[in-house]
């Protein structure tokens, strides 16, 4: 598979993501075995965008070990610097389990409760309304009735 190739500038922005993560691979003396490969496939799934630690000192051993990682997973090269490679790939789209007979989740709402004393602050209280729940004016919780039907109508 071929690699993906990227701009200077959308390499920049990516070298700049990467900064801040922390090798999630490590590579030992065994070298790039399928493994390895593996996990680092599983890596980009996940993250998309990775660091990879390669334990070897010999500097054309791991720029050997970048390309290859690179063209097998159809990832991009971002950056070899040291002991640490960073290869991106753009993350799959997820498909998304559409239920129409699921309610709404249950929600949190906040609800002022005025003192008849004046001078005094309101009691803020936390409610927990379900899916099948509806809150009052009052911050009362009322279950929600199925539409009241006319009896007119429903007559011949």
């Amino acid at each position: 598979m071929p690699q993906i190739q990227l701009t200077p500038a959308q390499r920049k922005v990516h070298r700049a993501e990467a900064h801040h993560l922390d090798p999630v691979v490590m590579v030992g003396g065994d070298g790039l075995t399928a493994a390895v490969q593996k996990e680092v496939d599983a890596a980009l799934k996940a993250h998309g965008l990775i660091k990879v630690r390669v334990f070897n000192d010999d500097r054309a051993a791991r720029e050997a070990m970048f390309t290859t990682l690179a063209d097998a997973l159809d990832a991009a090269p971002i950056q070899h610097i040291g002991k640490l490679l960073v290869l991106w790939r753009p993350l799959p789209e997820k498909e998304k389990a559409f239920d129409t007979e699921r309610m709404p989740a249950p929600r949190d709402v906040k609800v002022l409760k005025y003192s008849k004393k004046g001078g005094q602050r309101p009691e803020v209280k936390t409610v927990r309304v379900l899916g099948n729940e509806r809150l009052t004016a009052g911050g009362n919780i009322k279950r929600i009735q199925p539409k009241q039907k006319s009896l007119k109508k429903s007559q011949p």
